[in-house]
């Protein structure tokens, strides 16, 4: 994927006013075995943002010890886009 292409996925969602319409929009573009690997990434980092262990985690989601370590990594390492999601939502919720 070209940054091109990148840039206008990323504009194409920007778009994107509701739940609804964001749900329309992966079911489309996504497969579901896609779309459950990624909520399934992003409700390992909320769970490791809560500190808890990957043995605690795999029995949760069900994830792989090397999904979880994977994305232990991008919390560490990575852009901190799941940090930013989280502590939004975080702040939403109160």
């Amino acid at each position: 994927m070209t940054h091109d292409d990148t840039t206008h996925l990323l504009d194409a969602i920007l778009t994107l006013k509701n739940r609804e319409e964001l749900q329309r929009f992966f079911d489309d573009l996504c497969t579901i075995q896609e779309i459950n690997s990624m909520a399934q990434r992003f409700e390992v980092a909320q769970y490791l943002d809560k500190g808890l262990t990957y043995a605690q985690i795999a029995d949760i989601t069900h994830a792989s010890t090397a999904t979880i370590s994977r994305v232990n990594r991008s919390l560490i390492y990575g852009a901190e886009g799941y940090k930013l999601a989280i502590e939004r939502m975080r702040k939403e919720e109160e």
